[in-house]
């Protein structure tokens, strides 16, 4: 058996409004769309402090690969 959810009166409008731009079907549709965009913007952020954590735990030994090639480097021969 379904769920009750409790919607505002704006909401109401809103999930509709939004259900006829879209040609989506049902209420629940346009909601179940809007779970999966929250749901992707949540992996994307997870990502993104993923990467950060990484480059956080990379940048000192980048660092210093860096400074034993800058002796080298053919820019400070030009």
């Amino acid at each position: 058996m379904g769920r009750p959810l409790m919607l505002q009166d704006k909401d109401h409008e809103k999930i509709e409004k939004l259900r006829k731009a879209l040609g989506i079907g049902s209420k629940a549709d346009v909601l179940r769309a809007g779970i999966e965009l929250l749901e992707k913007e949540a992996e994307r952020q997870e990502r993104v402090a993923r990467w950060k954590r990484a480059a956080a735990m990379a940048a000192k030994t980048s660092r210093q690969v860096n400074a034993e090639f800058r002796p080298h480097s053919r820019l400070k021969r030009i």
